[in-house]
């Protein structure tokens, strides 16, 4: 790229490793965080990711002419890695050669973006001028240096909400044929999505031929066919269970389910549909469909509202640039979708957040948007589809509550299975808290003493009920009396300062009391939640809790007979409604129903307290803290066993399900060859079914490919020997290194003390819950450049997939032992003691491992930081896997030199 290209404005760079200040004439200088403070504050600095920098400078207050905000502007849900290297590569510039070259390559990138406004070839140019405008109004920084270069154009360009496709009806797509499917043509197929010329491997035609078998006619009612599938790392597992599911998808005319745990398989799973289905079909509809819940996706309500001045500064140019997006995005997917993830980090991420349909206050077909709404596109789009690819919440939540029973899954296929457990957990739960109660609060009575927005309550929604109908108007107004006995704005303040109001705020002051008065840290663990079980509470707080229990039943009661009226009036339509007003009946009808239920699980859960313990559930009190703040109050339940609601609500309804995954069964020497806790995590003796079973080693040559390294010389709980051993670590394997976490404090601790040290030796060091990055931004960071370091917690163990040598090191900084909960000392005490626990370790330990070798090619080290290490863990690494107790130096011997092979005989576990 030509000098001149450059846009001659100061750009700044600050990283652990220094600062580095380039002014407009070309000359770049290293400056300290102060006189970089100082000229930031002067004049607006050309930089990338604000939000970053700032964290690095140590001044909150950071602002200038962020190249990413730029590059969401003239490329919107268009992929760049949000680095200066990554920018580099999406613009076609040079790679900067090192800290001291970014200015220069912000001041090329910032040109190029800005000539590219000018050019012919320009793609997203359609209602760029419009945009412009409206930020121009918010005071954008960019707008001065674009307004020059963006011509009005001669026509007038669409408003969004007119250029954005609408869907069309279709009808009901018919009952799939009952086909069986031949192991041949399951074979054939499998050859042909893997490609001509590819090697046969008999494993993966093995497991297709096995993962056939669940698209097989149902026996018998409620009796599902259920496969059970542990497939290694490159046995080829996506493509094995694709080659049938796409054969039945073909042949029967149905819909298939393939529902993950992480974003990342799902993506993986959209490339690889690819080989069996096209983009469109011939009538233009979309065969292979990605569904998510609906906070995944923008509302264009909401949208509209933050548009016409709902958002103001900061979030207001955060709304324009989703507006710019919107018209672009193949799908409306916010969360995970083509909206860069970064983007929001820029502006603050609860702006994102109130874009979507976190509230559950959707209108539906009452909305004046409706026919062009993502959300809708995609459900009806999947209805249509071969493939729908979603995740185990929505496939959970679908199959209790989704709207239209006919579209329900019936064939479906659980990757990552053994997530499944955890996913039917959370859906299954219950939460009498603070902040679940004021969202019904606002839902049901509307914005409250000037509050803006666009949220509305019953009346509003259903204005024609309440007006022409006499009984639903009593109900809707009954239903806002009762409301208003639930928290209101500043209930957390008032039970700080001992002054609740209403029956609910007093029982959250008696949770809180009760929380507190038994908390046996003495104060170690200030500043992270709290919890007690909800037993042996005294007369106070049941008679708070018998005030609650009587208060939503208050609210409940007209809730269910204005669900009746609501009925009556869809069954009999009177003259006075319109179409309109049956779209908002319809849509009001789905949400009062799960809102219902909602309320009888919380007056179930306090209905208990007066007596004997449920013994199907685990019920609690909790204080939720971060940073030293409370932010929630309440109680919870959840299922002892969630595998049994999961039984009755999804295994029994289906015909065919399939639980793959690379660690679905436990590595110990137990019964069945470590099949009995998969089974049972299955859902399977809930509905006494004997599942099939299978089981394929992984094809990769683990004993020359990697080596497990536990080092037993640093001293657990020292925080500096800690941080020591991974700083050394990081260097002698000079980056490449994912270092996994049980706790976030240790975290902070250990990247506070080396980061500085690693970027200045070129090794930079990037965290979640320190740097200012969603967690997949900072994955597509680390997958970016080889010498890049990873820390972070549970939620890296499954979601990082980096083959190659961009990953060459995990570290575990201690045995991953489960967070000693109420929770957990339930499930313990009934699922074995000690062995559950076991279990639950070994998974933790596959799963981690799981992240280090993806390919044949690959080779790394795991190391373990235990003095320690029980020998009876040792299964949970594959077959063959070498596993050696050295020293910390014996370990940097090894990371440094790239020694694998197995020194020594594999370690007994006996």
């Amino acid at each position: 790229m030509a000098d001149h290209a450059a846009l001659p404005l100061p750009a700044l760079h600050a990283s652990h490793s220094g600062c580095w200040l380039r002014d407009g004439g070309g000359a770049t200088r290293t400056v300290s965080k102060g006189d970089a403070i100082v000229a930031a504050a002067d004049t607006p600095l050309l930089l990338i990711n604000a939000p970053l920098v700032a964290t690095r400078l140590g001044y909150p207050d950071l602002s200038g002419l962020d190249l990413l905000e730029l590059f969401a502007f003239v490329y919107p849900a268009r992929f760049v890695v949000p680095t200066p290297k990554g920018l580099a590569h999406a613009l076609g510039l040079a790679d900067p050669g090192g800290d001291d070259s970014v200015p220069a390559i912000l001041q090329l990138a910032a040109g190029t973006l800005l000539t590219q406004c000018e050019a012919a070839d320009w793609h997203e140019r359609e209602g760029a001028w419009t945009a412009l405008q409206s930020l121009t109004r918010q005071r954008w920084p960019w707008a001065a240096l674009l307004n020059p270069r963006i011509a009005k154009p001669e026509k007038a360009e669409r408003w969004l909400f007119s250029r954005l496709p609408e869907w069309d009806e279709v009808p009901e797509r018919p009952q799939p044929a009952q086909v069986s499917l031949a192991e041949k043509e399951v074979i054939a197929r499998l050859a042909v999505l893997t490609g001509q010329g590819a090697e046969p491997r008999p494993a993966q035609q093995t497991y297709a031929v096995e993962a056939a078998s669940t698209f097989a006619p149902r026996r018998r009612e409620g009796v599902p066919h259920l496969l059970l599938a542990q497939a290694g790392t490159g046995i080829g597992k996506t493509l094995g269970y694709l080659a049938p599911a796409s054969l039945w998808a073909q042949q029967s005319g149905g819909t298939v389910w393939v529902s993950t745990y992480t974003k990342a398989l799902q993506r993986q799973l959209r490339r690889e549909s690819r080989r069996a289905w096209g983009e469109r079909r011939a009538d233009g509809t979309q065969p292979v469909v990605v569904r998510k819940g609906r906070e995944n996706y923008l509302c264009l309500l909401n949208l509209e509202d933050a548009l016409q001045g709902g958002f103001s500064g900061r979030a207001g140019i955060l709304a324009h640039l989703v507006a710019r997006w919107a018209a672009f995005s193949q799908d409306g997917d916010m969360i995970g979708g083509d909206l860069p993830g970064w983007l929001g980090t820029l502006f603050r991420q609860r702006g994102v957040a109130a874009l979507t349909d976190r509230r559950g206050e959707c209108v539906y077909a009452g909305c004046p948007h409706y026919r062009k709404c993502f959300i809708e596109r995609a459900a009806r789009a999947s209805a249509q589809a071969d493939l729908v690819i979603a995740n185990h919440a929505l496939v959970m939540v679908n199959a209790a509550r989704g709207r239209d029973t006919a579209q329900r899954p019936t064939r479906i296929v659980f990757d990552e299975g053994h997530h499944v457990f955890e996913a039917a957990d959370s859906t299954f739960a219950a939460a009498l808290t603070g902040a679940e109660t004021i969202e019904l609060r606002r839902w049901v009575i509307g914005p409250e003493r000037g509050s803006k927005g666009r949220r509305r309550g019953l009346a509003a929604r259903l204005a024609d009920l309440a007006s022409y109908d006499e009984a639903g108007g009593k109900a809707i107004a009954a239903a806002r009396h009762a409301a208003e006995a639930l928290p209101s704005d500043g209930w957390l303040q008032r039970l700080a300062e001992g002054a609740p109001w209403g029956a609910l705020e007093e029982l959250f002051a008696g949770v809180r009391s009760a929380v507190y008065a038994r908390d046996e840290s003495g104060g170690q663990e200030a500043g992270y939640g709290l919890e007690t079980e909800a037993a042996q509470l005294d007369g106070d707080f049941i008679e708070r809790a018998g005030a609650a229990q009587a208060a939503l039943a208050e609210l409940r009661g007209p809730l269910i007979r204005l669900g009746v009226r609501l009925d009556a009036l869809v069954a009999e339509p009177p003259d006075w409604l319109d179409g309109a007003g049956r779209a908002r009946i319809e849509g009001a009808r789905h949400s009062l129903a799960w809102r219902i239920d909602l309320l009888a699980a919380w007056e179930a859960l306090l209905e208990r307290l007066g007596g004997p313990a449920d013994p199907e559930f685990v019920d609690w009190l909790a204080v939720d803290r971060a940073e030293a703040r409370e932010y929630d109050v309440g109680m919870h339940r959840r299922w002892l066993n969630p595998m049994k609601p999961f039984a009755r609500t999804v295994l029994e309804p289906a015909h065919g399900v399939m639980i793959t995954s690379a660690t679905l069964k436990d590595g110990s020497s137990g019964s069945e060859d470590g099949w009995s806790e998969a089974i049972i995590r299955s859902g399977a003796p809930e509905l006494g079914l004997v599942p099939d079973l299978s089981s394929f080693a992984s094809p990769f040559d683990y004993a020359s490919q990697a080596q497990v390294l536990i080092v037993t010389d640093v001293p657990r709980g020292d925080v500096g020997a800690l941080a020591g051993a991974y700083g050394r670590l990081i260097e002698a394997a000079q980056g490449g290194v994912l270092g996994l976490f049980t706790a976030i404090r240790r975290l902070r601790a250990v990247h506070g003390r080396i980061a500085d040290r690693l970027a200045r030796n070129g090794l930079p060091l990037y965290a979640q819950h320190v740097d200012p990055i969603d967690t997949g931004t900072l994955v597509d960071i680390f997958r970016d450049d080889p010498r890049a370091s990873l820390l972070g917690t549970d939620a890296l163990r499954d979601g990082v997939d980096v083959p190659g040598h961009s990953l060459r090191l995990v570290i575990m900084e201690q045995v991953p032992w489960p967070k000693p909960s109420i929770l957990h000392r339930a499930r313990r005490m009934a699922g074995g003691g000690s062995a559950y626990d076991d279990a639950i370790i070994r998974a933790r330990l596959a799963q981690a491992f799981g992240r280090l070798i993806r390919s044949r090619d690959d080779h790394g080290h795991f190391v373990v930081l235990s003095a320690a290490f029980p020998s009876r863990l040792l299964n949970a690494f594959p077959q063959g896997t070498p596993v050696v107790r050295v020293t910390l130096d014996e370990a940097l011997q090894r990371v440094s030199t790239g020694a694998f092979g197995a020194p020594a005989p594999r370690e007994s576990t006996t």
